[in-house]
C-alpha cells in the first residue's frame, strides 16, 4: 500500500537529532527521502540512532561551496517538494542555497528549517548543541520541580505550603542540589513534532494554496514544548484549584522498589489498593479495589502531598513484598496503574509491542537491530520500515544521474492565489472529545496552526479545567457542555460531527462505541471525517488497560534512563517528559497528513497514534541487537550529572556550568583553556578512545579545574576559546517572560484570565512564511461558549433554552468564576 506521502520528495541536509528523527517520519509513510551530507563528515555520525533515524532514505556526498555540486543539488531542489536543513542561521545564505534562492526556483518548496534558537536574536548565534540549550533555557533546573510549585516561583513566591518538609529517600532526583541532567534529549524532541507537525501543515496548506513556504522551529521552542507546564506563570496562582501537587518536588511520585530489586511507576498514586492487595503473603487484586470506588482517591491539591507523604513508607513496604512483574500483572488485572519500569533494550524485546508494529525488526550496518517502529498510523497509510540506513555516498551516483536529468528550469505549478489568513488549518473546524493532556494537547497545536477547536466538556470538568496542567493543553478552543449521556444530547453531537472535518478523543474505544461516537457509527455519514484516536498502550492484550504518560515512560525506557539507573540511579519521572505531549504532536501530525490526502482524494479516514509510541520514539536513540542484547552507548550517571566527561554539568564557585564537546578539536580547546596538557595532541586523553576508556577519571579532573572559578566567568573564558558550554540557569524561567523577541514570536503568550488574571504560557512551536499561525486566545472556562455554539448549529433561543433546562447542556458563562467556590 503506498502511504500518504507516496511522490513526496524530501531533501534531507540535517544533522544531529531532530532533523534525521523528522525525515525518518516522513520516509516511514512514503516521502523518498534523500540525505545530502558534507564530504568533510557529520560530528554526530557516531550516535547510534543514526541507524534507526536513517533507515529508508537514499544518500549523497556533495561539497555544497563546489559549484558543480551546489548546481547538480540546485536541479535536485528544483523538482524537490520538503528540504529539511540544521544549519546555524546565515550558512544556507553563504552557500546560496537559503529559502529565498530555493523558492524562486521551485516556488511549492516547503523548507524546514530547525535551529539552536531561531534567527536574528540574542541566543542565535549561542552553539545549538541538545544539552547547551537545555542549560541555557533552565530545562535543567526543570527536571524534578520546585518546591512550592513553578508558577509561584515565576511570580516571586514561596509557593504553597512553604513549611512542608518531605524526606529526600520519598523524592525523586539524584541526593543532591542543582539541576538534573536528563539522558532524554528534548529539545531536539520538541524540535521534531515541531517539524514534522509544521511540514504536515505545511503540506496541506500548499494543497489549498499552490503555494510553499517555508516552515521554522528550534531547539530552543522545542525545549520549552517539552516544558509547557514548567514554564507557566499565574498572576494569581493561588486562586482555588489551579495549583496541584503534581510539579512540586516534595511531592513523592508514586515511584517504589519491588523484592526484585526492580521499580515500579503507580501512577497517580493509590495507597488503598497498594495497601490492601498486597496486605498478605499473596498478591490479591480483588475487584472491589478498583480505582473508581476508591473513596480516598488521592486529589490534585497541594495538600494532597501530606497524604503522600503519610502512605509513602507503608506503601514501599508493601511493594518490596514482590516482585515489579507481579506488581505489573496485579495492578492490570484491578484496572490500576502499575507499570515495571523497563530499559530500553527490554522494550525493544518486548512481544507486545513488536506485534503491534511501533517496535520494529530493521537491517543495519550493526546487522539485524530491534528499534522503535511505526508511531502513527493512518488507514491509508499504516506506515512502513524502510531499508538499512546508507552509509554516506552510497547513492551519490544514481542521485548526480537524477540531478543531469532534470530539465533545467522547469515550470512550476501556479498557485491558486487562495490565502489562509489564520494559518495552514484555516477552514479546518474539529471537535476534541479528548481526556486529560494526551488528547486536549494535540487539538491545541493544530489550533496553533489555525484550526477552529471546539472543546467538547462533560459539565463537571470544571473541577479538571481550573488547575494549571488542563490550562496548558485548552488554549484557543471553544467550549460546549453536554451530558454525553443525557437523551437530548444525541441530537447536538450529531450536529456537531456535521459540522466538523476532524473528531478526536482518547477515550478508551469502547466508550466511543457506547456513546455512539466510533468511528464504525460514523464514516458512512460522514465519509469526509478525519477521525483520530490515541491510546495509552499499543494494540494487544494492553490496549485497554488504563494508560499513561507514566506507564508509556515505563514500558519505553524513559524513566530508567533519566534516573541513570544504568549507572547506579533510581528512577525519575521528568516534569519535562514528552509522552503526553509527545502523542498529541504525534496525533496533530497524522490529522494534517490525512487533511493533506482528502484535499486531493476528498475522504476522509482513521488515523491513530498512543503514549508508548511517542515515548519510543523518545528513546530511538538506543536500538538493541535482534537477541534484545544493547550496544554500548553513553549513559547517565547515578548523580545525574551527564552522560560522559565531555556531555555533562559542573558544579562551579556559584553555579553550574554544562560542556557539550563533540569533536577532538573541541577537547583541545578545552585542554589549552584550562591548561590542562593531557588534552593536548598527544596527550592522555587525546582522541576519543583514551577518552572513554578514561572517562571517570577525566571528569574529576575538570570538576577540579573548574569548581573554584564562578560559572559565568568560566562561559567567557570558554567561549572565547571555541570551547562549547552554557551556564546552566536556575533563572531563565523567570528571564523568558521578560525576553521581547520570545513575546514577539508568540514563543510565549500571556492573557487575562478570568480565575488566574495574567496567565502565560508556551506558544508557537514553529512558525510559517506563507500562511502564518498565531494563539488563539485563553484556555476557556468550561461550558462558557455552548450558547453561540449551539445558535451556530442552527438552534433557536427557545430551543437553547430546553436544552439548558433539561440538563443536556451546561453553560458556566453566566459567571464564569463561580467554580472557584465549589467542592
Amino acid at each position: 500500500m503506498a502511504g500518504v506521502l507516496d511522490g513526496i520528495r524530501v531533501l534531507d541536509l540535517s544533522r544531529g537529532i531532530s532533523g534525521p528523527m523528522v525525515t525518518m517520519l516522513l520516509a516511514d509513510h512514503g516521502a523518498a527521502v534523500t540525505r545530502i551530507e558534507s564530504p568533510h563528515g557529520d560530528p554526530f555520525a557516531g550516535q547510534l540512532g543514526y541507524h534507526v533515524w536513517n533507515r529508508g532514505k537514499r544518500s549523497a556526498v556533495l561539497d555544497l561551496k563546489d559549484a558543480a555540486d551546489r548546481d547538480a543539488f540546485l536541479a535536485l531542489a528544483g523538482r524537490a517538494d520538503v528540504l529539511v536543513e540544521s544549519f546555524r542561521p546565515g550558512v544556507t545564505a553563504r552557500l546560496g542555497i537559503d529559502h529565498a534562492t530555493l523558492a524562486a526556483r521551485n516556488p511549492r518548496l516547503i523548507y524546514c528549517s530547525i535551529t539552536g534558537y531561531g534567527r536574528d536574536n540574542q541566543h542565535s548565534d549561542r552553539p545549538g548543541h541538545d544539552a547547551l540549550v537545555a542549560a541555557r533555557v533552565g530545562l535543567h533546573w526543570e527536571q524534578r520541580g520546585w518546591a512550592g510549585g513553578s508558577a509561584p516561583r515565576l511570580a516571586g513566591h514561596e509557593g504553597t505550603m512553604p513549611g512542608l518538609e518531605i524526606p529526600q529517600e520519598e523524592t525523586q532526583g539524584a541526593p543532591r542540589e542543582g539541576p538534573l541532567f536528563p539522558a532524554s534529549r528534548f529539545p531536539s524532541l520538541g524540535a521534531c513534532y515541531a517539524a514534522t507537525v509544521g511540514i504536515s501543515a505545511a503540506l496541506r496548506a500548499r494543497e489549498v494554496t499552490g503555494r510553499g513556504q517555508w516552515v521554522e522551529t528550534s531547539l530552543l521552542q522545542g525545549a520549552l514544548a517539552a516544558g509547557v507546564m514548567a514554564y507557566g506563570m499565574a498572576e494569581h496562582w493561588e486562586a482555588p484549584g489551579f495549583m496541584t501537587w503534581v510539579g512540586d518536588s516534595r511531592a513523592p511520585k508514586g515511584l517504589f522498589e519491588c523484592a526484585d530489586g526492580r521499580w515500579v511507576h503507580c501512577w497517580p498514586p493509590n495507597p488503598r489498593f497498594v495497601l490492601a492487595a498486597g496486605a498478605g503473603d499473596e498478591l490479591d487484586p480483588h475487584p472491589d479495589l478498583r480505582v473508581r470506588e476508591d473513596p480516598a482517591r488521592i486529589g490534585l491539591g497541594p495538600e494532597e502531598m501530606v497524604v503522600l507523604h503519610h502512605y509513602w513508607e507503608p506503601m514501599a513496604a508493601t511493594f518490596r513484598k514482590h516482585s515489579a512483574d507481579a506488581w505489573t500483572e496485579a495492578g492490570a488485572r484491578a484496572g490500576v496503574c502499575i507499570q515495571k519500569i523497563c530499559t530500553p533494550e527490554e522494550a525493544m524485546a518486548d512481544p507486545l509491542l513488536h506485534d503491534d508494529g511501533c517496535v520494529a525488526r530493521m537491517d543495519s550496518a550493526l546487522g539485524p537491530i530491534h528499534g522503535v517502529g511505526i508511531a502513527y498510523r493512518l488507514a491509508t497509510s499504516p506506515g512502513q520500515v524502510g531499508a538499512a540506513a546508507p552509509q554516506p555516498g552510497q547513492h551519490t551516483d544514481e542521485i548526480w544521474a537524477e540531478a543531469a536529468a532534470t530539465p533545467h528550469g522547469a515550470p512550476a505549478r501556479p498557485g491558486s492565489g487562495a490565502q489562509l489568513a489564520r494559518g495552514p488549518l484555516d477552514g479546518i473546524r474539529v471537535l476534541d472529545f479528548g481526556l486529560a493532556v494526551a488528547g486536549p494537547y494535540g487539538t491545541q497545536v493544530l489550533g496553533d496552526m489555525g484550526a477552529t477547536v471546539l472543546k467538547i466538556n462533560a459539565k463537571h470538568d470544571w473541577y479538571w479545567h481550573q488547575n494549571q496542567i488542563a490550562m496548558c493543553c485548552n488554549r484557543g478552543k471553544r467550549s460546549i457542555a453536554i451530558d454525553l449521556k443525557h437523551e437530548g444530547a444525541g441530537s447536538v453531537v450529531r450536529r456537531l460531527i456535521e459540522s466538523a472535518d476532524v473528531l478526536m478523543h482518547n477515550m478508551r474505544y469502547p466508550a466511543a462505541v457506547k456513546l455512539g461516537i466510533d468511528y464504525q457509527s460514523l464514516r458512512e455519514h460522514f465519509p469526509r471525517l478525519v477521525y483520530c484516536h490515541t491510546r495509552g498502550f499499543e494494540h494487544g492484550p494492553r490496549e485497554q488497560l488504563p494508560g499513561n504518560d507514566q506507564t508509556g515512560a515505563c514500558l519505553a525506557g524513559i524513566e530508567w534512563e533519566d534516573g541513570g539507573c544504568g549507572r547506579g540511579g533510581r528512577p525519575l519521572w521528568s516534569l519535562t517528559n514528552m509522552g503526553d505531549t509527545g502523542n498529541g504532536f504525534l496525533a496533530a501530525i497524522a490529522i494534517c497528513q490525512a487533511l493533506y490526502e482528502r484535499e486531493k482524494t476528498g475522504k476522509g479516514q482513521w488515523v491513530e497514534t498512543a503514549i508508548v509510541n511517542a515515548q519510543l520514539l523518545n528513546t530511538s536513540y538506543a536500538p538493541a541487537r535482534a537477541d534484545g542484547t544493547g550496544f554500548e552507548r553513553p549513559r547517565l550517571d547515578a548523580m545525574q550529572t551527564g552522560l560522559s566527561a565531555g556531555v555533562r554539568i559542573y558544579p562551579t564557585a556559584d553555579g553550574w556550568l554544562c560542556l557539550s564537546l563533540i569533536t577532538d578539536a573541541h577537547w583541545h580547546a578545552l585542554g589549552q583553556a584550562l591548561g590542562e596538557t593531557g588534552l593536548a595532541p598527544g596527550g592522555r586523553w587525546a582522541d576519543a578512545a583514551s577518552r572513554a576508556a578514561d572517562d571517570a577519571a577525566l571528569c574529576s579532573r575538570i570538576e577540579q579545574a573548574l569548581a573554584s572559578r564562578g560559572a559565568a566567568d568560566l562561559q567567557r573564558e570558554l567561549d572565547a576559546a571555541g570551547v562549547p558550554c552554557e551556564v546552566s540557569s536556575e533563572r531563565a524561567g523567570a528571564d523568558i517572560w521578560n525576553d521581547t523577541e520570545a513575546l514577539e514570536r508568540q514563543w510565549v503568550v500571556r492573557y487575562a484570565h478570568p480565575t488566574v488574571g495574567e496567565l502565560g504560557q508556551i506558544g508557537l512551536a514553529c512558525s510559517f512564511s506563507d500562511t502564518p499561525g498565531g494563539h488563539q486566545g485563553r484556555p476557556f472556562i468550561v461550558g462558557e461558549h455552548s450558547r453561540e455554539i449551539l445558535a451556530e448549529l442552527g438552534y433557536t433561543p427557545g430551543e437553547v433554552a430546553s436544552l439548558m433546562e433539561s440538563g443536556a447542556v451546561g453553560d458556566e458563562s453566566v459567571d464564569p468564576t463561580r467554580s472557584a467556590g465549589r467542592g
